[in-house]
């Protein structure tokens, strides 16, 4: 019988266990538990311990919002990352790490979506991480550094680069990935420094347009604060529950109607809290950041659904029922200025209402700033390599938003794979999970995922679809509206 896996870290020793013939360890602290005087601070590296530590259960997740959040347990140690090797005792592996963090309110590093086996199996090390959400990590709160969500991020990349040679990773070799708020994390970590040179590059699926004022993110504050009964300060809501804190931003987020007239797109999506363009910890967004050369390319696999929108719509029970008039609203919302809403009608001619809302939906959400992201990539002198999913759902009837996560996991018999794919998957999804994984696993190994860069020129593409195929960028239509219209920070109206 084998000896459990044990690692020695900068901080102490691990002991994991064996999981179909890789070596597992989960629930290790990169950081303190950000309670009590760590209440919305900067992360702070976890302590040292004497003796073996057991890293055999996933670590707690933060307080989550939303309607999909995880099971909140009174643990607090919320700051936790997770290690599947295929061999501690090898050097040199390249390295994935994982950003959970959908919507950025709510995500699980150990759902079972995110299972590394297969991946692991490729020969990486695979790291997945928890990090603050919400209100938690991104509510911008007088007191309190903003964007603390990026920052416990930047701490767990601290904690790899220090640690992962331990694992059997190279420290020089790692990629950070994310799909939807995950995806958006690490299109933020470009722009910061202190994170730049602790990954080598980067895998984004659907990166959402999704950052705000902070005259903004101050107004948002101030109504949860009232909304709880204190003062929008870290100091007055420190006395706030974290799990009551978080059940009152999904409140507010079911409320948002309510506020459209003076929130504006941030209210239509129904998100309250996202990233704040702070100055500091986030100085711009990562489209002029990089288009401007103030920073700088990396080797960078970026890709979006055909059908991003279709999840929500059938989450919301609206399938089948958008007007003429959610349509306009849509358009006029959402669809870039000036001229955007004339444009969309006239590149689409004989679509119904319901199409162009969720073409419009689709394209400035994740669609567009997927797409501008490997363009400015590119500009600040990166490879770019641009992917869009077309395989259907069986059961949304599309491409939908968040079809791509279990088909590179390769986890379609995972409680959402089956959701998605159905209990036994098509053969033709079987074979886009394998492409798209080999590509996840050559691109984080050679920076190359197995087709030509995307250039401005060319607009070369790898479609992922029943007969997968290499051609110009499908959506453009899209393209055009949105060329030289990178998304901007939500700001009040």
């Amino acid at each position: 019988m084998l000896e459990p896996p044990r690692v020695r870290t900068a901080e102490g020793v691990v002991e994991g266990r064996w999981q179909q013939g890789y070596a597992v360890f989960r629930g290790i602290s990169y950081a303190q538990p950000p309670v009590g005087a760590l209440r919305f601070a900067a992360p702070v590296p976890a302590r040292p311990w004497e003796g073996i530590r057991q890293t055999t259960e996933f670590g707690p997740v933060a307080p989550q919002s939303g309607p999909t959040r995880a099971a909140q347990p009174e643990d607090t140690d919320w700051l936790t990352l997770n290690v599947c090797t295929p061999d501690p005792g090898r050097a040199g592996l390249p390295v994935l790490v994982w950003i959970t963090c959908g919507g950025y309110m709510a995500g699980s590093s150990g759902d079972p979506m995110y299972d590394p086996t297969a991946l692991a199996a490729a020969g990486l090390v695979v790291v997945s991480i928890n990090c603050r959400m919400g209100a938690e990590g991104f509510a911008l709160l007088d007191g309190a550094p903003a964007n603390r969500g990026l920052l416990d991020q930047v701490a767990a990349l601290q904690w790899v680069r220090q640690n992962i040679a331990r694992f059997g990773g190279d420290p020089d070799l790692v990629t950070v990935a994310g799909q939807s708020g995950g995806a958006g994390s690490v299109a933020a970590l470009l722009t910061m420094k202190p994170a730049r040179a602790l990954f080598r590059r980067a895998i984004t699926h659907s990166v959402p347009g999704l950052h705000c004022t902070p005259a903004l993110a101050e107004q948002v504050t101030a109504t949860l604060a009232d909304r709880l009964g204190t003062a929008p300060t870290a100091a007055a809501l420190a006395d706030i529950a974290p799990q009551r804190m978080a059940d009152e931003v999904t409140a507010l987020c079911i409320d948002l109607p309510q506020y459209r007239e003076r929130w504006g797109r941030l209210a239509h999506l129904g998100i309250a809290v996202c990233p704040v363009v702070d100055g500091g910890v986030l100085t711009e967004t990562p489209w002029p950041a990089l288009t401007g050369g103030r920073a700088a390319g990396v080797d960078l696999l970026v890709g979006h659904t055909r059908d991003e929108f279709r999840l929500f719509s059938v989450m919301m029970g609206r399938r089948g029922t958008f007007t003429e008039q959610d349509a306009r609203t849509a358009l006029d919302v959402f669809a870039p200025a000036p001229g955007g809403p004339d444009a969309y009608r006239a590149a689409h001619p004989h679509a119904s209402p319901e199409e162009l809302l969720e073409t419009v939906y689709s394209d400035a959400a994740f669609r567009m700033p997927s797409l501008l992201l490997a363009e400015a990539n590119t500009a600040a002198g990166g490879s770019s390599f641009l992917f869009e999913l077309q395989l259907t759902s069986p059961a949304f009837g599309g491409a939908c938003h968040g079809l791509d996560v279990p088909l590179a996991f390769g986890t379609m018999d995972s409680p959402t794979g089956k959701q998605l794919f159905g209990d036994e998957p098509a053969p033709e999804a079987v074979a886009v999970s394998r492409e798209l994984q080999q590509a996840w696993v050559r691109f984080a190994t050679t920076g190359e995922p197995g087709w030509p860069s995307y250039e401005p020129g060319q607009q070369l593409t790898r479609v992922l679809a029943t007969e997968s195929r290499t051609a110009p960028y499908p959506e453009q239509a899209s393209r055009q509206i949105w060329q030289g219209r990178p998304p901007a920070p939500f700001d009040l109206t």
